[in-house]
């Protein structure tokens, strides 16, 4: 509906909402590109696949982590998103972190809607709104969450989920 590729077939966790505008993360965008040629020494502390992904079109030389720590853990430099996901401080000493994390996901870039733009969209139905799950982002073939959370969410959603890229193939 958007006609954009940067969104095409995307899963997007939305990380702040407000009057402002929005900010999420593509999680399904995964590189080639190994977290360690990034990022030297967060290459031990991603979940696998340890690949640097892009979190969206906007800003993409800057760095986004998100993890989920270890159950009650609380530390500085984590702000909480989703229970017990959220945006970790990327200037932390990665060796500082290992036992505080259970998962980990690096992301250049991110995606960004101005004041009212995402609204917008959202009125044109441009977008499928549903609940995220703390394993989303974390899920070892990325590649495959847009099918895997419409499939799970049943009915028409999951009958769409089958729907192939190109119709006209069909």
């Amino acid at each position: 509906m958007l006609g954009d590729p940067n969104f095409d077939r995307t899963v997007v966790l939305m990380v702040e909402h407000t009057e402002e505008g929005a900010m999420g993360l593509v999680l399904n965008r995964p590189t080639d590109l190994p977290v360690g040629d990034a990022l030297p020494g967060w290459e031990g502390l991603v979940t696998a696949p340890s690949v640097l992904h892009v979190g969206g079109p906007v800003e993409e030389r800057s760095g986004w982590c998100l993890a989920r720590l270890a159950r009650g853990v609380e530390r500085p430099g984590f702000l909480p998103v989703l229970g017990e996901v959220g945006l970790l401080d990327l200037e932390i000493d990665p060796s500082d972190l290992a036992p505080d994390l259970a998962a980990a996901r690096l992301y250049a870039g991110y995606s960004g809607w101005g004041p009212g733009q995402l609204e917008h969209e959202l009125a044109q139905d441009a977008w499928i709104v549903v609940d995220a799950m703390a394993d989303d982002p974390f899920l070892a073939h990325g590649d495959e969450l847009w099918q895997r959370i419409l499939t799970r969410q049943g009915g028409h959603l999951a009958r769409l989920s089958l729907f192939p890229r190109d119709p006209s193939l069909n």
